[in-house]
């Protein structure tokens, strides 16, 4: 399974909603994720890729979308 099916399973699963079938479309402004869900999804990709995630990195435009957060993942490894 490459990195963006996994983020879009864990979006899924965060969400309870379809993850967007674009890797650039906003996940914020689609409505998909808000605010107070950003931290389960934050949750969900420390325990998918097995990694931490600083407080300091919490910021939803590094989580907008699943390009996004691919180039994220993609930073930290």
């Amino acid at each position: 399974m490459d990195t963006q099916t996994k983020i879009a399973e864990l979006i899924s699963k965060v969400s309870g909603k379809k993850a967007p079938a674009d890797p650039d479309e906003s996940l914020f402004e689609s409505g998909l994720l808000d605010s107070f869900a950003l931290p389960d999804l934050i949750a969900a990709l420390e325990l998918g890729f097995g990694i931490k995630i600083p407080d300091s990195d919490l910021n939803p435009r590094k989580f907008d979308s699943i390009t996004r957060i691919d180039a994220y993942l993609e930073s930290r490894a």
